[in-house]
């Protein structure tokens, strides 16, 4: 196929060409882990993008022979990837693609991967290091990295889909549906990352009791106000366990502790701010709207509180809370909060769209207990308070690494 004829798209480093005669690697190649040792080295000093620095951290060379044990049980030396993977990553979360790259290639494939169509500083470093470690001591690993930058084109999501094994697919389910008028290779395989959501459940007396709430603060803020709630791990709803007087001495000192730091950290343009009081009124369209007494707004068992901190924080009060709530979801600090009883009463929620659920002083024997008694068809992570932003190779219930590498047998 000749390439340059219709791929126009951007390459920021690497070589289309040299992906297509690329042989596949046994997952966790040496080779590969020393790549991501010598490019970790470069990114984890960049203190001015955490994001950047997290990822250095994460890629590490021990960092990746621990994720390696989780495999033990499988003979790696009998497993190859599956050929090229094309990613197409999403353009408002600017190191996923990253480590969508990583894992396609840890599993032994070439990689064609599109990079973000926001200018992000982030991506920026992230490639630069990269093609300088592929133009120098890593050259042998030149043919199985592409970036590639390019606006929503058929002709060239054709392209890439043509040559791919495995196709990759971040940032919804508009996007999915978009690259799926893309033919693939009869073998070919797909991964796909649907719109998800994510919910909070904090423990109302064991906030009350922690010593170090600053950090608390600092976890939540990561979990949220960093990625300005459009990572799909970024919890909309915060549940509040406990009973009544823990519950609301709890939530005036939370959301209190929030407001200093997103001050301080957060710049809400007015596009935002605007887009947010909108979003309260698509809540409130569908219920009759009166002012209570202390100034919140309500409907039917919805109340929006007085936005904290210049409108930095939009609480919106539930009463029943259910995965038809996320149709009113948005970001830049946008929240949903109900008090609940006992855990039990988040599974209206938990539809296939939960992705993760996000504790802080929950007993995680008790949150293993909802997940085997009630099997709820989402939630396919659960992690503590600042750790939704985590990457994993097991992502939205799929192992990556197994996805896309393939097993030989030989009898």
């Amino acid at each position: 196929m000749q390439l340059d004829k219709k791929a126009e798209a951007t390459v920021v480093a690497g070589d289309l060409h040299k992906i297509l005669n690329a042989t596949p690697l046994k997952p966790f190649d040496d080779a590969v882990l020393d790549f991501f040792n010598a490019l970790s080295k470069r990114l984890v000093g960049i203190r001015e993008y955490s994001d950047v620095a997290t990822f250095g951290f994460w890629c590490r060379k021990a960092s990746l022979l621990k994720a390696k044990e989780y495999y033990s049980n499988l003979d790696l030396s009998s497993m190859l990837g599956r050929g090229i993977v094309f990613h197409s990553t999403p353009s408002n979360v600017p190191v996923n693609f990253a480590y969508s790259f990583a894992a396609g290639l840890l599993a032994g494939n070439a990689n064609i991967i599109r990079l973000p169509g926001k200018d992000f500083e982030q991506v920026q470093i992230i490639t630069t290091a990269v093609r300088e470690l592929l133009d120098g001591e890593h050259s042998h690993l030149a043919s199985y990295v592409c970036f590639v930058k390019y606006p929503p084109d058929k002709k060239l999501h054709d392209v890439y889909s043509s040559i791919c094994d495995v196709r990759v697919i971040w940032g919804g389910d508009s996007t999915i549906a978009e690259l799926r008028e893309s033919p693939l290779k009869p073998k070919a395989t797909e991964l796909t990352f649907a719109d998800r959501y994510s919910i909070a459940v904090i423990d109302a007396f064991a906030y009350l009791e922690a010593v170090e709430k600053q950090r608390i603060t600092q976890d939540f803020y990561n979990d949220t106000y960093f990625s300005d709630q459009n990572a799909c791990t970024s919890p909309r709803i915060v549940f509040w366990l406990g009973n009544e007087a823990d519950r609301d001495s709890a939530k005036e000192l939370f959301w209190e502790n929030t407001g200093v730091m997103v001050r301080e950290k957060y710049d809400l343009a007015p596009v935002q701010a605007v887009g947010k009081l909108a979003a309260f009124y698509k809540v409130a369209a569908d219920r009759t709207v009166s002012v209570t007494g202390d100034g919140a707004l309500s409907q039917d068992g919805v109340t929006r509180h007085r936005p904290l901190s210049q409108n930095y924080i939009t609480r919106i009060k539930v009463t029943d809370a259910d995965s038809d709530l996320m149709r009113y979801k948005y970001n830049s600090g946008f929240f949903f909060e109900q008090d609940i009883d006992s855990l039990s009463d988040i599974f209206p929620v938990c539809g296939e769209g939960l992705q993760t659920l996000v504790y802080f002083g929950i007993d995680k024997d008790d949150i293993s207990s909802f997940i085997s008694g009630f099997k709820p068809k989402g939630i396919d992570r659960v992690v503590p308070i600042g750790k939704s932003m985590d990457f994993s190779l097991i992502w939205d219930g799929y192992d990556l690494i197994r996805e896309m590498s393939r097993k030989v047998v030989l009898l």
